[in-house]
């Protein structure tokens, strides 16, 4: 049974990780997937593993414009829009003692302004209630030093989800963060000089984790369609860690 059959969703961030996998999800589930991503050829590739009904739309979540031309090609193809995973992300690490205005400026740009743009824009395409699942992260209540401004981004989005679950709610529209733990994605060796510096972190992180290993893409993706999708009817303003414990314990 296609459990989203009718149902149109946008993903930004979609061409990797996370959101290729929650994507994939959506897609099998029967929903009119549109996903959006900086790289084109990523975004080709991205397409033809979802299979299913997705378009791509090349863009940037901290551009208005790439946003607008987004929703726009989302109102000529589908009219709709029912779910919007905000899940375009960027971390980078800078301790206190030497992080810049780049590093603050480029953080806060991605992991805030795209998800409050995202999330606006789509709004007035939401004209039959909906979904919408922002992506966080763990760290949003976690002390991990070089981490700061991504912690700061990160727990300002849960923030705005538990005023948008308020100010949306008379338009039918449910709003949820969902916070992975250490997932096994692209954007952990992106993080790191070298592949032996990255599998030290992984190996760290599983080691701290109860479960004992790394979240897959697939596992934080179910979350995401559990919040996307009618299952969970009766849930809005909360965040929902898929962490393997690494939080919680």
């Amino acid at each position: 049974m296609s459990h989203l059959a009718g149902k149109v969703a946008v993903i930004t961030g979609g061409s990797s990780g996370i959101g290729l996998a929650t994507a994939k999800r959506l897609a099998a589930e029967g929903a009119h997937v549109f996903i959006t991503g900086r790289r084109q050829p990523e975004l080709d590739k991205a397409k033809v593993e979802i299979g299913g009904k997705v378009t791509s739309v090349q863009g940037d979540v901290t551009s208005l414009a790439d946003l607008d031309r987004l929703y726009a090609t989302v109102k000529a193809e589908a009219g709709v829009v029912d779910i919007v995973v905000a899940n375009a992300g960027f971390i980078e690490h800078a301790t206190i003692f030497d992080l810049s205005e780049a590093h603050y400026e480029k953080t806060m740009d991605i992991n805030v302004k795209g998800v409050v743009f995202s999330v606006q824009k789509a709004l007035p395409l939401m004209t039959r209630g909906g979904s919408i699942v922002v992506v966080s992260s763990i760290i949003n209540m976690k002390g991990v030093p070089a981490h700061g401004i991504y912690a700061a981004a990160k727990a300002g989005v849960r923030a705005l989800v538990r005023v948008w679950a308020q100010e949306l709610k008379d338009k039918g529209i449910r709003v949820n963060s969902l916070s992975p733990g250490a997932t096994e994605t692209p954007i952990i060796r992106a993080q790191f000089d070298s592949d032996e510096a990255s599998d030290a972190a992984k190996g760290m992180f599983a080691s701290i984790t109860p479960l004992g290993r790394l979240g897959l893409p697939e596992e934080i993706a179910a979350g995401a369609y559990f919040l996307a999708s009618g299952e969970s009817s009766y849930v809005t303003g909360i965040d929902l860690p898929v962490d393997g414990g690494l939080a919680q314990v």
